[in-house]
Protein backbone atom coordinates (compact mmCIF):
# COMPACT_ATOMS: atom_id res chain seq x y z
CA UNK A 1 0.00 0.00 0.00
CA UNK A 2 1.31 3.44 -0.91
CA UNK A 3 1.42 6.39 1.42
CA UNK A 4 -0.29 9.39 -0.17
CA UNK A 5 2.45 11.81 0.84
CA UNK A 6 5.42 10.08 -0.70
CA UNK A 7 4.54 6.97 -2.69
CA UNK A 8 5.96 4.93 0.16
CA UNK A 9 4.96 1.33 0.84
CA UNK A 10 3.97 1.05 4.49
CA UNK A 11 4.59 -2.19 6.37
CA UNK A 12 1.29 -3.98 7.11
CA UNK A 13 -0.74 -0.96 5.96
CA UNK A 14 -3.58 -3.28 4.96
CA UNK A 15 -4.25 -3.82 8.67
CA UNK A 16 -2.77 -0.92 10.64
CA UNK A 17 -2.19 2.81 10.31
CA UNK A 18 1.29 4.25 10.00
CA UNK A 19 2.35 4.92 13.59
CA UNK A 20 4.49 7.99 14.41
CA UNK A 21 8.03 6.87 15.10
CA UNK A 22 7.99 8.46 18.55
CA UNK A 23 5.10 6.14 19.47
CA UNK A 24 6.40 3.01 17.74
CA UNK A 25 8.34 0.18 19.31
CA UNK A 26 9.46 -1.04 15.87
CA UNK A 27 10.76 1.09 12.99
CA UNK A 28 11.08 -0.68 9.64
CA UNK A 29 13.91 0.72 7.50
CA UNK A 30 14.15 -0.40 3.84
CA UNK A 31 17.68 -0.32 2.41
CA UNK A 32 17.70 -1.44 -1.26
CA UNK A 33 21.50 -1.50 -1.54
CA UNK A 34 23.13 -3.84 -4.07
CA UNK A 35 26.65 -3.15 -5.30
CA UNK A 36 28.92 -6.14 -4.58
CA UNK A 37 26.80 -9.27 -5.05
CA UNK A 38 29.04 -12.04 -6.38
CA UNK A 39 26.60 -14.60 -7.82
CA UNK A 40 22.87 -14.04 -8.23
CA UNK A 41 21.43 -10.53 -8.12
CA UNK A 42 18.16 -8.95 -7.06
CA UNK A 43 18.70 -7.97 -3.42
CA UNK A 44 17.88 -4.34 -4.27
CA UNK A 45 14.30 -5.48 -4.88
CA UNK A 46 14.08 -7.31 -1.56
CA UNK A 47 12.85 -4.55 0.75
CA UNK A 48 9.97 -3.48 -1.50
CA UNK A 49 8.91 -7.09 -2.07
CA UNK A 50 8.81 -7.70 1.70
CA UNK A 51 6.84 -4.50 2.30
CA UNK A 52 4.35 -5.41 -0.45
CA UNK A 53 3.94 -8.94 0.89
CA UNK A 54 3.41 -7.64 4.43
CA UNK A 55 -0.04 -6.49 3.26
CA UNK A 56 -1.05 -10.16 3.35
CA UNK A 57 -0.02 -10.72 6.98
CA UNK A 58 -2.42 -11.23 9.84
CA UNK A 59 -1.80 -8.95 12.83
CA UNK A 60 -2.12 -12.01 15.11
CA UNK A 61 1.09 -13.98 14.58
CA UNK A 62 -0.23 -17.12 16.26
CA UNK A 63 0.86 -16.08 19.74
CA UNK A 64 0.53 -12.30 20.02
CA UNK A 65 -0.03 -9.09 18.07
CA UNK A 66 3.29 -7.28 17.52
CA UNK A 67 1.57 -4.51 15.57
CA UNK A 68 -0.14 -3.38 18.79
CA UNK A 69 3.26 -2.03 19.88
CA UNK A 70 3.28 0.40 16.95
CA UNK A 71 5.19 -0.05 13.70
CA UNK A 72 6.63 2.89 11.78
CA UNK A 73 7.89 2.50 8.23
CA UNK A 74 10.77 4.83 7.35
CA UNK A 75 11.46 6.07 3.86
CA UNK A 76 14.00 3.89 2.01
CA UNK A 77 17.64 4.89 2.28
CA UNK A 78 18.98 6.43 -0.94
CA UNK A 79 21.53 3.89 -2.18
CA UNK A 80 22.65 5.60 -5.39
CA UNK A 81 25.92 7.02 -4.03
CA UNK A 82 29.30 5.33 -3.60
CA UNK A 83 29.57 2.65 -0.93
CA UNK A 84 31.16 4.69 1.86
CA UNK A 85 28.52 7.40 1.53
CA UNK A 86 25.68 4.88 1.51
CA UNK A 87 27.10 3.32 4.68
CA UNK A 88 26.96 6.77 6.29
CA UNK A 89 23.38 7.27 5.08
CA UNK A 90 22.35 3.94 6.60
CA UNK A 91 24.10 4.82 9.85
CA UNK A 92 22.35 8.18 9.97
CA UNK A 93 18.93 6.63 9.41
CA UNK A 94 19.53 4.00 12.12
CA UNK A 95 20.76 6.65 14.55
CA UNK A 96 17.55 8.65 13.97
CA UNK A 97 15.47 5.57 14.80
CA UNK A 98 17.42 4.97 17.99
CA UNK A 99 17.21 8.61 19.05
CA UNK A 100 13.44 8.40 18.56
CA UNK A 101 13.38 5.46 20.97
CA UNK A 102 12.35 2.81 18.43
CA UNK A 103 13.90 -0.55 17.58
CA UNK A 104 15.39 -0.80 14.08
CA UNK A 105 14.03 -3.54 11.83
CA UNK A 106 16.17 -3.21 8.72
CA UNK A 107 15.28 -4.81 5.38
CA UNK A 108 18.09 -5.26 2.86
CA UNK A 109 19.69 -5.25 0.44
CA UNK A 110 23.00 -7.06 0.34
CA UNK A 111 24.66 -7.90 3.63
CA UNK A 112 27.04 -4.92 3.44
CA UNK A 113 24.05 -2.96 4.76
CA UNK A 114 24.59 -4.46 8.22
CA UNK A 115 27.88 -2.60 8.61
CA UNK A 116 26.03 0.69 8.14
CA UNK A 117 23.43 -0.45 10.67
CA UNK A 118 26.08 -1.28 13.27
CA UNK A 119 27.79 2.04 12.58
CA UNK A 120 24.46 3.72 13.34
CA UNK A 121 24.39 2.13 16.80
CA UNK A 122 27.96 3.20 17.45
CA UNK A 123 27.24 6.74 16.25
CA UNK A 124 24.28 6.81 18.64
CA UNK A 125 26.64 6.02 21.51
CA UNK A 126 25.63 2.36 21.84
CA UNK A 127 28.68 0.11 21.87
CA UNK A 128 28.05 -2.46 24.62
CA UNK A 129 26.41 -5.06 22.39
CA UNK A 130 27.16 -8.14 20.35
CA UNK A 131 25.94 -9.35 16.97
CA UNK A 132 24.38 -12.76 16.41
CA UNK A 133 24.54 -13.69 12.73
CA UNK A 134 22.53 -16.32 10.85
CA UNK A 135 24.31 -16.92 7.56
CA UNK A 136 25.54 -19.56 5.14
CA UNK A 137 28.81 -17.63 4.88
CA UNK A 138 31.24 -16.29 7.47
CA UNK A 139 31.62 -12.91 5.69
CA UNK A 140 34.99 -12.45 7.41
CA UNK A 141 37.25 -11.75 4.43
CA UNK A 142 39.24 -8.58 4.92
CA UNK A 143 38.30 -7.71 1.34
CA UNK A 144 36.64 -9.53 -1.52
CA UNK A 145 37.71 -8.80 -5.09
CA UNK A 146 39.67 -5.88 -3.61
CA UNK A 147 36.64 -4.33 -1.90
CA UNK A 148 36.65 -4.05 1.92
CA UNK A 149 32.98 -2.96 1.80
CA UNK A 150 31.87 -6.16 0.13
CA UNK A 151 29.02 -8.34 1.35
CA UNK A 152 31.70 -11.01 1.92
CA UNK A 153 33.57 -8.71 4.31
CA UNK A 154 30.76 -7.24 6.37
CA UNK A 155 31.36 -9.23 9.55
CA UNK A 156 35.08 -8.45 9.39
CA UNK A 157 34.15 -4.76 9.42
CA UNK A 158 31.84 -5.38 12.39
CA UNK A 159 34.61 -7.29 14.13
CA UNK A 160 37.12 -4.51 13.39
CA UNK A 161 34.70 -2.09 15.09
CA UNK A 162 35.17 -4.07 18.31
CA UNK A 163 31.79 -5.83 18.31
CA UNK A 164 31.71 -9.51 19.43
CA UNK A 165 30.07 -11.91 16.97
CA UNK A 166 28.29 -15.25 17.30
CA UNK A 167 27.77 -16.99 13.94
CA UNK A 168 24.99 -19.54 13.38
CA UNK A 169 24.51 -21.90 10.43
CA UNK A 170 27.71 -21.07 8.53
CA UNK A 171 28.70 -23.74 6.02
CA UNK A 172 30.82 -21.93 3.41
CA UNK A 173 34.01 -20.05 4.20
CA UNK A 174 37.56 -19.76 2.96
CA UNK A 175 40.87 -20.51 4.70
CA UNK A 176 41.44 -16.81 5.43
CA UNK A 177 38.15 -16.74 7.31
CA UNK A 178 39.01 -19.94 9.20
CA UNK A 179 42.24 -18.37 10.42
CA UNK A 180 40.39 -15.23 11.56
CA UNK A 181 37.80 -17.35 13.37
CA UNK A 182 40.45 -19.44 15.10
CA UNK A 183 42.56 -16.47 16.21
CA UNK A 184 39.94 -13.90 17.22
CA UNK A 185 38.72 -14.22 20.83
CA UNK A 186 35.43 -12.40 20.17
CA UNK A 187 34.19 -14.58 17.30
CA UNK A 188 32.04 -17.52 18.38
CA UNK A 189 30.18 -19.95 16.15
CA UNK A 190 27.87 -22.94 15.90
CA UNK A 191 28.02 -24.09 12.30
CA UNK A 192 25.37 -25.80 10.20
CA UNK A 193 27.08 -29.19 10.36
CA UNK A 194 26.49 -29.12 14.12
CA UNK A 195 23.08 -27.41 14.25
CA UNK A 196 21.23 -29.04 11.36
CA UNK A 197 21.98 -32.81 11.63
CA UNK A 198 21.40 -32.63 15.39
CA UNK A 199 18.22 -30.53 15.00
CA UNK A 200 19.46 -28.13 17.66
CA UNK A 201 16.68 -25.71 18.58
CA UNK A 202 18.36 -23.66 21.32
CA UNK A 203 21.85 -22.69 22.35
CA UNK A 204 23.58 -21.02 25.24
CA UNK A 205 25.59 -17.92 24.50
CA UNK A 206 29.03 -17.64 26.12
CA UNK A 207 28.95 -15.98 29.52
CA UNK A 208 31.23 -13.23 28.23
CA UNK A 209 28.89 -12.35 25.37
CA UNK A 210 27.27 -8.89 25.83
CA UNK A 211 23.84 -8.51 27.39
CA UNK A 212 22.51 -6.59 24.37
CA UNK A 213 22.27 -8.30 20.98
CA UNK A 214 21.68 -7.12 17.45
CA UNK A 215 20.49 -10.03 15.30
CA UNK A 216 21.43 -10.11 11.61
CA UNK A 217 19.75 -12.71 9.44
CA UNK A 218 21.02 -13.45 5.95
CA UNK A 219 18.27 -15.28 4.09
CA UNK A 220 20.84 -17.76 2.76
CA UNK A 221 21.39 -18.90 6.35
CA UNK A 222 18.16 -20.85 5.91
CA UNK A 223 18.18 -23.87 3.65
CA UNK A 224 17.42 -23.26 -0.07
CA UNK A 225 14.42 -25.57 0.31
CA UNK A 226 12.93 -22.82 2.50
CA UNK A 227 14.39 -19.78 0.72
CA UNK A 228 15.78 -20.37 -2.78
CA UNK A 229 15.23 -16.63 -3.22
CA UNK A 230 18.78 -15.50 -2.51
CA UNK A 231 21.83 -14.82 -4.61
CA UNK A 232 24.23 -17.23 -2.89
CA UNK A 233 22.32 -20.38 -1.85
CA UNK A 234 24.15 -23.19 -0.02
CA UNK A 235 22.55 -26.55 0.83
CA UNK A 236 22.40 -27.82 4.39
CA UNK A 237 20.97 -24.70 6.04
CA UNK A 238 18.66 -24.00 8.93
CA UNK A 239 14.96 -24.80 8.83
CA UNK A 240 12.08 -22.37 9.38
CA UNK A 241 11.13 -23.41 12.90
CA UNK A 242 14.76 -24.05 13.85
CA UNK A 243 15.62 -20.46 12.94
CA UNK A 244 12.73 -19.06 14.97
CA UNK A 245 13.55 -21.30 17.93
CA UNK A 246 17.22 -20.34 17.91
CA UNK A 247 16.26 -16.67 17.78
CA UNK A 248 13.91 -17.15 20.72
CA UNK A 249 16.56 -18.96 22.74
CA UNK A 250 18.88 -15.98 22.25
CA UNK A 251 16.14 -13.49 23.09
CA UNK A 252 15.50 -15.34 26.36
CA UNK A 253 19.15 -14.94 27.37
CA UNK A 254 19.89 -11.45 26.13
CA UNK A 255 18.05 -8.23 25.22
CA UNK A 256 17.42 -7.89 21.49
CA UNK A 257 18.05 -4.27 20.49
CA UNK A 258 17.24 -4.64 16.80
CA UNK A 259 17.47 -7.00 13.86
CA UNK A 260 17.78 -7.08 10.11
CA UNK A 261 16.90 -9.40 7.23
CA UNK A 262 19.42 -9.32 4.39
CA UNK A 263 20.09 -10.84 0.96
CA UNK A 264 16.47 -11.57 0.02
CA UNK A 265 16.18 -11.67 -3.78
CA UNK A 266 12.56 -11.99 -4.94
CA UNK A 267 11.80 -14.55 -7.63
CA UNK A 268 9.31 -13.30 -10.20
CA UNK A 269 5.89 -14.99 -9.89
CA UNK A 270 6.97 -16.91 -6.73
CA UNK A 271 5.13 -14.81 -4.18
CA UNK A 272 5.39 -17.50 -1.50
CA UNK A 273 8.96 -16.45 -0.77
CA UNK A 274 8.08 -12.75 -0.56
CA UNK A 275 5.37 -13.63 1.93
CA UNK A 276 7.73 -15.93 3.86
CA UNK A 277 10.28 -13.12 4.23
CA UNK A 278 7.57 -10.71 5.40
CA UNK A 279 6.22 -13.30 7.84
CA UNK A 280 9.73 -13.97 9.12
CA UNK A 281 10.19 -10.28 9.95
CA UNK A 282 6.86 -10.21 11.77
CA UNK A 283 7.54 -13.46 13.64
CA UNK A 284 10.81 -12.00 14.94
CA UNK A 285 8.91 -8.91 16.14
CA UNK A 286 6.47 -11.20 17.92
CA UNK A 287 9.20 -13.13 19.68
CA UNK A 288 10.83 -9.90 20.86
CA UNK A 289 7.43 -8.65 22.05
CA UNK A 290 6.66 -11.74 24.10
CA UNK A 291 10.07 -12.59 25.50
CA UNK A 292 10.86 -8.99 26.45
CA UNK A 293 7.28 -8.34 27.60
CA UNK A 294 7.20 -5.12 25.59
CA UNK A 295 4.31 -2.72 25.98
CA UNK A 296 3.01 0.03 23.69
CA UNK A 297 4.75 3.37 24.06
CA UNK A 298 2.81 6.32 25.43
Amino acid sequence: MKDKQGEQTIYLASEIDQCPIEQSVFAVLPVPYEKTVSYGSGTAKGPEAILAASQQLETWDGHSNPSALGIHTCFPVNCDDKAANVIDEIAGAVKQILVAGSMPVVLGGEHTVTYGVIKGYLDAGISDFGVVQVDAHADLRDAYEGDPLSHASVMKRVCDAGIPIYQLGVRAYCQEEKIIRDKHPDIYYSDADELVPNAIQSLELPQAFPDKVFFTLDIDGLDPSVFPSTGTPVPGGLGWYQTLNLFESIARQRRIIGFDIMEFSPLESFHAYDFSAALLSYKLMGIVQRVSNLKPRK
